[in-house]
């Protein structure tokens, strides 16, 4: 178990006092000067020596930085996330209730999710899982985007959720992911893409069945990784995003230092150019998570995660994952910062 650093106590204000005479005597002596800084631009503006601000100038700048048309999508349109839209998709697979594997309303969900794909290619990896708890059946749901450019880029998720803790919901852990991914189906969807195929995966056994270990996790991903890795489809994946945990309200992606760093530095550059660099990277951590296989069998991996889930990550695999700590706001972030990430990667 990874443990979040403690956050850093906010600093406080000192506050000045003195005798009021003094403070009198203070204001009167200092009065010309303040006089002089207030009216002196505008005398100078008279005499010429400053120049008038252009109109055009006098507007704040905009808070997100524009990012150069060969980033832009096919046709010039930038990348948006319907915020919403996604976060009505994650209210719907946590109205399912808990989902672990082998349950009904892990049936359901599965059910769910390829409706809301019809029309696209979609793929499954099904196969039967050992575990300390018996025999589980696993399904591996692929969405397939082409692109123009020979190559794929894989954006996963995980759709399943904690099987010991009874009433868990998976709000943010399984659930935000999950909605977030049906977004990006909604935007992929249509005309073959201007650069690298995408392919959304919703990766099923994530979570330890008993108690985590190499054996006891990761269940769909360590199954596709090797069926890639055994029929040549991993020499064509050339990027593979992960989002697990985006939706906190309070958003802080982790940098993972196992994932590769130049990708994670290609995350970051998407963040920037969108202006949202401050929900990224201000802590760094190992995270063990369906990239790890991947990046195992040669795969350049990124894992978008926020492992600071509540204060000292009090939410995390608890009852208390549930919608009210989520935001639209950061499904849409994510998305985004995603859908920038591939953008850049059709550069390279």
């Amino acid at each position: 178990m990874i443990v979040p650093e403690a956050p850093t106590p906010a600093r406080q204000k000192r506050a000045r006092r003195g005798p009021r005479e003094a403070r009198r005597k203070w204001l009167v002596a200092a009065l010309p000067a303040l006089l002089m800084l207030v009216f002196a631009p505008l005398v100078l503006r008279r005499l010429g020596r400053l120049p008038e601000t252009p109109p055009a100038t006098q507007a704040a700048a905009p808070l997100l930085a524009p990012i150069p048309a060969s980033a832009a999508a096919p046709g010039g349109d930038l990348p948006h996330i319907n915020a919403a839209r996604a976060m009505q998709y994650v209210r719907e697979v946590v109205a399912f209730g808990p989902r672990p594997i082998g349950s009904d309303a892990h049936k359901k969900l599965e059910a769910y999710l390829t409706a809301h794909l019809k029309g696209t290619t979609v793929e499954y990896d099904d196969f039967t899982a050992a575990t300390p708890e018996g025999s589980f059946p696993i399904r591996n749901i692929m969405a397939k985007f082409p692109g123009t450019k020979p190559g794929v880029v894989v954006i996963a998720t995980h759709y399943d959720t904690l099987m010991r803790v009874k009433g868990f919901v998976g709000a943010n852990d399984g659930g935000s992911g999950t909605g977030l991914l049906l977004e990006l189906a909604n935007q992929l969807h249509g005309a073959k893409r201007n650069g690298y195929g995408v392919w959304l995966v919703w990766l099923d056994g994530e979570e330890a069945v008993r108690q985590w270990s190499d054996t006891d996790s990761l269940y769909g991903s360590r199954h596709l990784a090797e069926k890639w890795r055994k029929d040549g489809t991993i020499s064509q994946i050339k990027a593979f995003l992960l989002a697990d945990m985006i939706g906190d309200a309070d958003l802080n992606i982790d940098r993972d230092e196992n994932s590769t760093p130049w990708l994670e530095n290609l995350v970051f550059q998407a963040a920037s150019m969108l202006g949202y660099q401050s929900h990224f990277f201000a802590r760094q951590i190992a995270v063990d998570d369906d990239h790890i296989p991947f990046a195992k069998a040669g795969v350049p991996v990124a894992d978008l995660i926020d492992f600071d889930y509540g204060y000292n990550n009090v939410f995390w695999h608890t009852t208390q994952d549930t919608l009210d700590k989520l935001s639209p706001k950061s499904l849409e972030i994510t998305g985004e910062v995603l859908l920038g990430t591939v953008r850049l990667l059709d550069q390279k």
